[in-house]
């Protein structure tokens, strides 16, 4: 099991998004969330700045584990870059 930070950037609407909370949960990873469409003003435009840091192509979910990035629910490889 990793002990690097995981942050996830999602859409609250999103099918994706509740997935990878999901399988985050199932694993007991502690994480951290930011639900992108439920913010206003310069604090969204802040987070989708960091965002593009990641994903220059701004899509949900986005995942950062430790220096991974993933993009999308994509179950092995989140598995594989938690260490499971």
């Amino acid at each position: 099991m990793t002990s690097d930070s995981v942050k996830l950037y999602s859409l609250s609407t999103c099918s994706h998004c509740k997935s990878t909370k999901k399988l985050l949960d199932e694993c007991t990873v502690q994480y951290e969330f930011v639900d992108v469409d439920l913010l206003e003003g310069d604090e969204r435009k802040a987070i989708l700045e960091d965002v593009k840091k990641f994903n220059p192509k701004c899509s949900f979910p986005t995942i950062i584990i430790g220096g991974k990035v993933i993009v999308g629910y994509k179950e092995n490889e989140i598995k594989e870059a938690l260490g499971l």
